[in-house]
């Protein structure tokens, strides 16, 4: 079964193939035209970047948006994660950033939360929606070397999502919990 993913992320893309591969779903990807996201949640968000990769391809396309929502920031960066700092501010940049407006919150109220929206547009006009979230707290400094976006600040018990093996994140993250849900959703919409 083949289906285009729609995202320029190249780790948000491994991730995606790493969770789909399993499911017998070869996750591609197609020279997408950059989508607005013009939604003002990440399921809105989704579903504009999977329709366009849809009508695009031709091909059932499964779009993620995701981001962090901060409680003591009140949910932000919430859909603005990815342009928090700027439009074109790096990984680090946005951590700063994060860091900056927390500098004097305590450990005990930086309480976060990833979350995750995967939508999936089939030609037919059909459409699965899932969302899934991963509850944490924000850590002082980044640790770890693996992962992308604010995983080095994103804590899970002890470690942050950088510490963890791939394995580890998808074992407990907001993208594998949605990918779960849609793999569910997507098997008996597939019957």
């Amino acid at each position: 079964m083949k289906y285009v993913i729609a995202t320029h992320n190249r780790h948000k893309l491994q991730e995606l193939q790493r969770i789909l591969d399993p499911m017998g779903i070869e996750a591609i990807t197609a020279d997408l035209s950059e989508v607005e996201e013009t939604g003002t949640t990440f399921a809105e968000n989704a579903y504009l970047k999977a329709k366009s990769a849809c009508e695009e391809t031709g091909l059932p396309a499964v779009a993620d948006d995701s981001g962090l929502e901060v409680d003591a920031l009140d949910g932000r960066p919430g859909v603005y994660s990815a342009r928090y700092a700027g439009e074109n501010a790096s990984d680090a940049q946005r951590i700063e950033k994060l860091l900056g407006e927390l500098s004097n919150v305590p450990a005990e109220k930086r309480t976060a939360r990833f979350v995750s929206a995967v939508c999936c547009v089939f030609p037919n006009g059909d459409v699965i929606r899932v969302e899934g979230d991963c509850p944490g707290s924000i850590a002082f400094s980044p640790e770890g070397n693996d992962g992308f976006g604010y995983d080095p600040v994103f804590l899970v018990g002890e470690k942050t999502f950088a510490q963890m093996t791939a394995a580890e994140k998808d074992a407990v993250s907001h993208r594998g919990k949605a990918l779960e849900k849609f793999a569910t959703a997507l098997q008996e919409y597939l019957k």
